[in-house]
C-alpha cells in the first residue's frame, strides 16, 4: 500500500475513532512508526490501554479517550539513558525535564557509586557532599532508594548499577590496599543483596580514587557474583587515554573471566595524542564479540567530557577521602609534590588537565561554596589569571576553597571520531549527566550542554543533518538495543504488551539547544511522551505527571 493511501486511510480511523473499534485509553495514528528494532519505519496506529501497548501495526480503528494525530510524526519507544547522574536531582525535582524533552523514559545510575548500599559512615560522608541540593538519606540499600525515587514521584524510569566503589567503600573504606578475605565476602555479599534487589551489575569508575586502588582480581570476584544473576560489567575505563588499549584489555579480561556481558561507558580517546587508537580500540571489541564475549559500548555526543578537578590530580593524595585529600593539599610539600605530578604527562594515572593540553579547556561549572560561584563558566586559565597563580595552583586552592572536587568540563575528543563511533553497531548512548531544569536550585551551578542536549543533538544533528546514520538505526540505539543489553523485560520496543513507554517527535525539527556557553536550554522537537502510559509531556508541555517506575534488573527476586 502506497503511503498516501495510508495516510488517507488513518485519517479515516482517526476520525472514526471515537464511536468504533475496541475501547483504549489513547490512540496514535498516521505516525510513522520506529519500533525499536532498527526495521525500516511503517505509517501505522500505536494504542495505549493502562500502562501497557496493546496494539502496533496498520492503521485501525480504535475508540480511546485520547486522540493523537501524528501524521509527519516519528512514533518510538521511550529513549534509555545508559548514565544518568540524576540520583540527586530527581530527589529534587522530579519531573526530570532536561531528559523528557529529549525523549528519554528511563535514567540508569550507577557509574562507580551508587546510592546503595549505605552503612553509616558512608551515608554520613553523602550528606556532607552535598551541595546546592539537600536531602535526607532515609534509605540503606540501593533497592530501597530506588522504591524512594517512585514513590516519592519521577516522571522517568528509574534503574541502577552497584557501585563498585560503594561496595568497596562499605568494606574497605578509603584505603589504598587490597580487601582482605572478610572484606571481599562482605561486597560479594552486598552483591548478592543488590541483584536481588534488582540493580542491572557491576559498575565501576577506575579513573577515581578510591575506585583506581581496586585490582583486576578484585572486580572479577565481585563480578561473578553478578553473573550469576544475569547482570552486566559496565565501566568508567581505567583510562581512556595514555593508557587506553591496556584498559580496553583489562575490560575485557573482566568480562572473560567473571562470565559476564560488558559495556564501555562513555567510550573516548581523550588527548590529541590518543585520537588516534581509535581503530585499535574497535579491533579489540570487535575481536572479544566475534570470539563469543558479549561487549558494548555507550557515548555522548560531544567533545567534552566534565568531571572535576580531582581528574587532575594524582589519586595517591586523595588516599583517605575528601577531607584527607583536602588536608594534604594544604601541606607546602605535598603541595609542591602534586603541582610537579600536575604538570608531567604520565601513565601511571589519568591526568584529564594534561590531557585536554591547556587550561583553557577546562571550564569550571559547579561550585559548592555560595562565594566562589562567580567563578562559574569561567575557564581555569580566566580563574587563575583572576588569582594571579598558575593554574594548577589555582586548581589546588578551589579544591581546598570549595571543600569539593569542583565539577569541570574538559575539551579531550575528536569530532571525526565522535561520528565514527556513533556508527558502531553496538553503541548505546547515556549523558553522564544529571537530570535538571532550567529553574530553581538547578540555576546555582552550571553544567555540561550533554545534561539538556545528548539524545536530541545526536536525532538532529547527526541523523538528519549529516546523515551519519539512519533514524531506524539511531532510535534502536537509544531503545531497542540498551534495553536488550541491560535484559530489561517489556521495554525497549514498540510492542504489544510492553510497558507503553512510547514517545512522538518531529524528525524534522527536533534540535539541541544547550551550548557550553549556555547549557542550560531545552531541546525542541520532542511533542508528546507516555511513561508507563502516564502522559507526561503533551503537546511539548510537560504535565507534571510522575509515571516513571523502578526498573528491576534481570536478578530480581520479590522479598
Amino acid at each position: 500500500m502506497k503511503k498516501s493511501s495510508l495516510l488517507l486511510y488513518a485519517s479515516i480511523a482517526l476520525f472514526f475513532s471515537c464511536s468504533q473499534g475496541p475501547k483504549v485509553d489513547v490512540v496514535i495514528q498516521n505516525g510513522t512508526l520506529y519500533d525499536g528494532t532498527g526495521s525500516p519505519p511503517f505509517i501505522g496506529t500505536v494504542a495505549i490501554k493502562g500502562d501497557k501497548i496493546v496494539y502496533v501495526g496498520p492503521p485501525k480503528f480504535f475508540r480511546a479517550d485520547q486522540n493523537i494525530n501524528a501524521t509527519d510524526k516519528a512514533v518510538s519507544p521511550g529513549f534509555i539513558n545508559m548514565l544518568s547522574w540524576g540520583v540527586d536531582s530527581l530527589i529534587e525535582d522530579g519531573k526530570s525535564q532536561s531528559d523528557i524533552f529529549q525523549g528519554v523514559t528511563l535514567e540508569v545510575f550507577g557509574e562507580g557509586m551508587s546510592w546503595g548500599p549505605l552503612n553509616d559512615p558512608l551515608k554520613a560522608s553523602m550528606k556532607k557532599k552535598q551541595g546546592d541540593i539537600q536531602y535526607e538519606i532515609t534509605w540503606t540499600t540501593l533497592g530501597e532508594y530506588l522504591q524512594f525515587l517512585e514513590d516519592k514521584g519521577v516522571s522517568t524510569n528509574v534503574a541502577s548499577f552497584l557501585g563498585a566503589t560503594t561496595l568497596r567503600i562499605n568494606a574497605v573504606g578509603y584505603e589504598d590496599r587490597a580487601p582482605n578475605v572478610e572484606e571481599l565476602e562482605l561486597m560479594k555479599d552486598l552483591v548478592h543483596q543488590g541483584m536481588k534487589e534488582g540493580a542491572m551489575g557491576i559498575g565501576s569508575s577506575l579513573i577515581y580514587a578510591p575506585a583506581f586502588y581496586s585490582s583486576t582480581e578484585e572486580l572479577i570476584e565481585i563480578c561473578k557474583v553478578a553473573a550469576d544473576y544475569g547482570g552486566m560489567y559496565i565501566s568508567h575505563m581505567r583510562s581512556e587515554g595514555n593508557k587506553l588499549l591496556e584498559s580496553v584489555d583489562e575490560l575485557l579480561t573482566i568480562a572473560n573471566e567473571a562470565g559476564i556481558p560488558a559495556e564501555i561507558y562513555h567510550l573516548k580517546q581523550s588527548g590529541k595524542k590518543n585520537w588516534g587508537k581509535l581503530d585499535r580500540v574497535i579491533q579489540k571489541i570487535d575481536s572479544a564479540r566475534a570470539k563469543g564475549l558479549k561487549i558494548t559500548t555507550d557515548m555522548y555526543t560531544y567533545t567534552a567530557g566534565a568531571t572535576g578537578l580531582d581528574a587532575s590530580m594524582p589519586p595517591w593524595v586523595q588516599e583517605g577521602g575528601l577531607e584527607q585529600w583536602i588536608e594534604r593539599l594544604k601541606d607546602p610539600q605535598i603541595r609542591k609534590r602534586v603541582i610537579k605530578e600536575m604538570k608531567t604527562d604520565t601513565d601511571e594515572w589519568e591526568n584529564l588537565m594534561r590531557a585536554a593540553e591547556s587550561p583553557d579547556k577546562l571550564i569550571l561549572v559547579g561550585f559548592k561554596n555560595d562565594s566562589l560561584k562567580y567563578l562559574t563558566g569561567k575557564t581555569l586559565t580566566e580563574v587563575a589569571k583572576i588569582k594571579g597563580k598558575s593554574p594548577e595552583e589555582t586548581a589546588i586552592d578551589l579544591v581546598i576553597q570549595d571543600g569539593s572536587r569542583v565539577g569541570t568540563v574538559y575539551f579531550l575528543m575528536d569530532e571525526e571520531n565522535i561520528k565514527r563511533q556513533i556508527q558502531l553497531p553496538y553503541m548505546s548512548f547515556g549523558s553522564d549527566a544529571g537530570s535538571l531544569a532550567t529553574e530553581g536550585v538547578f540555576l546555582k551551578n552550571s553544567t555540561h550542554p550533554r545534561a539538556f542536549g545528548n539524545f536530541a543533538r545526536l536525532l538532529g544533528k547527526y541523523v538528519r543533518d549529516e546523515q551519519i546514520i539512519p533514524m531506524e538505526e539511531a532510535i534502536y540505539k537509544l531503545s531497542g538495543l540498551p534495553a536488550t543489553n541491560l535484559k530489561i523485560k517489556e521495554r525497549g520496543f514498540l510492542k504489544e504488551n510492553y510497558f507503553a513507554d512510547v514517545v512522538v517527535f518531529d524528525p524534522k525539527s527536533i534540535r539541541d539547544f544547550a551550548t557550553f556557553e549556555n547549557p542550560m536550554q531545552y531541546a525542541t522537537g520532542i511533542e508528546q511522551v507516555w511513561v508507563n502510559g502516564t502522559h507526561v509531556l503533551e503537546n511539548g508541555t510537560h504535565t507534571g505527571a510522575f509515571g516513571g517506575r523502578f526498573v528491576k534488573g534481570p536478578g530480581y527476586q520479590k522479598q
